[in-house]
This record gives C-alpha cells, structure tokens and sequence, in this order.
C-alpha cells in the first residue's frame, strides 16, 4: 500500500510540475542577472529594446553547451538582424561562464544563475541541479512568445532566427525599407 501511495504521490507530483511551466501567453519572470561580459543585464530594461530571448543550458564546457554556444557565436550575425536581445544563461559560476565564454569566443552575454531562483521561477532546474535546454522568447509587453523545450544544441542559432522569423520579430532596418516603398 505504502508503494501505490508513493508511485501516486510522485506521478501527481510530476503532473503538478508540467502544470506550472511556464506557457505562451505568460508574464516571464522579472530577472536581474550577472553577464559573461562584466556587465549586469535585467528583463525588465531589456525588454525596452523589444523581444528577449534566453538560452538556459546545463552545464559549461560539456559537450552539448559548447555545441550550442558555437552555434550562437559563429550564426550571431543571423539572430543581430533582428531587434532582439538574446543570452544563453546556466546555474555556473560566473567565473565558469567566463571562462566558457571566452575559450569559444562567444560574442553576446553569458548568465549566471547561481542561486538558481530564476531558474526556478522558469521551471527549467532539473533533477540533478542543472539547468534544462530550453529557450524562452519574450515579448516586450513581458510576456513569453514561445518556448522551446527540445532544443537541438547544433542548430540553436538557425532554430532561433526561425522561431524569430515565425514570431515576426522585426528586424533593424525594417521600419526604414518599409517607409522607403511609400
């Protein structure tokens, strides 16, 4: 009996946790974190700028997060095109971050996230204390566009810009052209 009660326990238990992930039309959780670069980025001054999007990987220098992190670095010029701040955020150090950061030349902010409350708040820590692989883009109203939680680390960068496009995050330059046909 005692068995049953906690194979049900954990199976509601499971169930409430997938209840509470963050969806598509929810207010992402505000969040003030350190950067890669020296400097101190929050949600809620970024997403003056328009959309946000945040990259949560496990674990720097493994072999998935360093497949992820080249991808943003080498097709960066792809996802600039677009008004858009993007990061890739963990719960390392952030002289972990740093040094990850800089041994792949990444060139946008690394996060840290090291009292793991935000990654919390996004329900992306797992079992064993690391963040999970999902992407989450934020509109400027504060509000989650999407989240991909089957983020393939070797197409992170094109994945992105598609799920931008889909979005219709407007790029730079875009105003101006449009205003030039008229």
């Amino acid at each position: 009996m005692k068995q049953i009660l906690a194979v049900c326990a954990l199976a509601f238990a499971a169930t409430a946790a997938a209840d509470d992930e963050l969806v598509v039309g929810s207010v992402a959780p505000d969040w003030t974190l350190p950067g890669s670069d020296g400097n101190e980025y929050s949600l809620s001054d970024l997403r003056q700028d328009g959309a946000v999007v945040l990259a949560w990987f496990p674990k720097a220098g493994t072999a998935g997060c360093t497949k992820e992190c080249k991808s943003l670095t080498e097709n960066g010029d792809k996802i600039r095109q677009f008004k858009v701040s993007y990061f890739m955020a963990s719960v390392d150090s952030i002289e972990d971050n740093t040094a990850f950061a800089q041994k792949y030349s990444a060139d946008f902010p690394i996060l840290s996230d090291e009292t793991k409350a935000v990654a919390n708040a996004y329900k992306v820590l797992g079992t064993f204390g690391f963040a999970k692989r999902h992407t989450f883009y934020i509109g400027a109203d504060g509000r989650i566009l999407a989240v991909d939680r089957e983020v393939n680390a070797e197409t992170a960068a094109a994945d992105i810009v598609a799920m931008l496009e889909q979005l219709g995050v407007e790029k730079h330059g875009a105003a101006r052209a449009s205003a030039a046909v008229r």
